[in-house]
């Protein structure tokens, strides 16, 4: 393996305009060029320390190698902040900022008596003694109105768009906010019930378009379009916001 190299790719170009504009942008990541004979390709992986490994195919070259990095720049930012996010602390304390219902709610705790504590996220309450997390408390209570609103919704969009659904079922999904499957059944992540609910209902049909189409072609974005007008922006607050959803 090469020694890491820090070049004037893309992310340094981000971190030098950020000394001016004030904007955090994360530094560059540490790039490791390796060689290997039998790759037919150029092959990028994000490390666990979050560098970046360049496999070089036999007749490549590392000029071509950092022309590849470019195009891929995107990519590479999306899979350093799904790392940064999998690896930092999910604990709920007091005052942190949660997602519920489209809100950005402060987690509250007030005393009540002598060792126990109101906790309040929105409209959501539980009493506890003090602790240093109280997601274990919060979550199933989210999971329960999950469970009770997301299978109403999405049979009321696929009524009012003449489509039969079979099984709808919320899950506790780290990859995907939802899927369908070619005989109706719809899987559910319980956390769209903290997006916004224009964001919820651009993934429920999403899901529901692809009873009519079972891909992601031209065809089903012009489906998701005609359900959903204003799904650009849906996706773009799911691209902002959905890893401060875990």
């Amino acid at each position: 393996m090469s020694a890491p190299a820090q070049l004037s790719l893309p992310w340094r170009e981000r971190a030098e305009r950020s000394l001016d504009t004030g904007v955090h942008v994360p530094a560059p990541p540490t790039l490791h060029f390796v060689r290997n004979g039998r790759a037919r390709r150029y092959i990028l992986r994000v490390l666990p320390d979050a560098s970046v490994r360049v496999t070089i195919p036999r007749r490549g070259s590392q000029r071509e190698a950092e022309a590849f990095l470019r195009t891929r720049a995107r990519w590479i930012d999306e899979r350093r902040r799904e790392l940064e996010t999998s690896t930092r602390a999910t604990r709920w304390r007091a005052g942190q900022w949660v997602w519920w219902r489209g809100e950005h709610c402060v987690l509250e705790v007030v005393p009540v008596t002598a060792g126990t504590m109101m906790v309040r996220c929105g409209e959501l309450c539980v009493t506890s003694v003090p602790r240093d997390d109280y997601r274990p408390l919060l979550e199933p209570l989210m999971r329960g109105c999950a469970a009770d609103l997301l299978p109403a919704r999405v049979r009321a969009l696929a009524s009012a768009h003449g489509l039969v659904i079979a099984r709808v079922s919320i899950r506790n999904q780290r990859s995907r906010w939802g899927s369908c499957s070619r005989d109706g059944n719809i899987a559910l992540n319980w956390r769209l019930v903290q997006m916004p609910a224009a964001v919820s209902d651009y993934v429920l049909l999403h899901e529901l378009m692809h009873l009519r189409e079972p891909n992601h072609s031209p065809r089903f974005w012009a489906l998701v379009e005609a359900v959903c007008p204003d799904y650009a922006q849906a996706r773009a607050w799911l691209r902002a916001e959905g890893l401060a959803l875990c």
